[in-house]
């Protein structure tokens, strides 16, 4: 093959990709100048909990001597992030959405600046959400272990900062967020969950929590626990209508065991356990136990016989 016909052969490859951008909407980003940066809303994160959990990550030296003067440097250093990464993301919502027109920087400091303020009781939260997992693990040998090491405490702490972002209407990042704490984990908290007090996920891998799910004080998930929809409803042209509560409504003091499954705009009530691979699909009443039908296990000896 010639040079001048690869030539072709690639110009005819590159004219049929673009073709495919013809019509598209909200898959191209070209001409796209002002969607949030991926890398920057993971610098922010781990700026934030950095603040949270100060010294975790072991990048930097913290002392009582130096404590104040390294927060008020993080502090800094996230809000100029948030600044710009919040004002893309307004501009995109204005741009895609057809909103208001407003200042754009103008309100995205003043969203920062509000979750910034936030810090201190999500801080307070956290700090309760690590005793959970204490004392709700007997391999835990101290705080220590369970915040450098347990994949819960990233999704959690992740989880309470999204959903204030997710609470202010912020476009997109909260999302972007809770997605990178799912890619590290395994736990795949929606930001819209509205979570309490004193929450762990045992072991975490695989646990799905959907955007409308309401979780009380004092549960604990184990792994592959799925919090979700059990159907949607659609308009007139079979499209999935967005919003309204679809997800599970769990009370206090619930433990949910691993692969348990409920699903839909049901209720959990207080105290109540779910069984291993129980699947849940109707409310359950406060106290209550839910099993599962007891699994009959069959032994077979080498050469086939039972």
């Amino acid at each position: 093959m010639s040079d001048h016909q690869g030539g072709n052969d690639k110009e005819k490859l590159v004219n049929a990709i673009l073709n495919t951008y013809e019509g598209d909407s909200g898959i191209n980003f070209i001409d796209v100048t002002n969607l949030p940066v991926r890398e920057k809303i993971t610098e922010a994160l781990d700026l934030l909990v950095e603040i949270i959990f100060p010294g975790y990550t072991g990048k930097l030296a913290v002392t009582k001597q130096n404590v104040k003067e390294v927060t008020s440097e993080l502090v800094v250093q996230v809000s100029g992030i948030l600044n710009e990464q919040i004002s893309l993301a307004l501009k995109y919502q204005y741009r895609v959405k057809k909103c208001p027109v407003f200042d754009c920087m103008e309100m995205a400091v003043k969203l920062s600046d509000e979750l910034l303020g936030k810090l201190p009781d999500i801080r307070e939260m956290l700090k309760l959400d690590v005793r959970a997992a204490f004392e709700g693990d007997p391999a835990a040998q101290s705080f220590e272990e369970i915040v450098i090491s347990y994949p819960c405490i990233v999704a959690i702490a992740t989880h309470r900062i999204a959903h204030e972002l997710y609470l202010m209407d912020v476009p997109l990042i909260p999302r972007m967020m809770t997605e990178t704490a799912h890619t590290k984990t395994g736990i795949d908290i929606h930001p819209g969950a509205t979570i309490g007090k004193r929450f762990f996920i045992d072991h975490g891998t695989g646990v799905v929590i959907g955007e409308t799910t309401v979780i009380g004080d004092n549960v604990k998930l184990y792994q592959s626990v799925t919090l979700g929809a059990m159907s949607f409803q659609k308009d007139e042209k079979g499209r999935i209508v967005k919003g309204g509560k679809r997800h599970p409504t769990i009370g206090d003091n619930v433990t949910i065991y691993a692969e348990a499954t409920i699903l839909g705009d049901i209720k959990v009530g207080h105290d109540a356990v779910i069984s291993a691979n129980a699947w849940v699909r109707k409310d359950v009443p406060s106290g209550v136990t839910v099993v599962t039908a007891k699994p009959k296990s069959v032994f077979k000896h080498h050469g086939g016989k039972n």
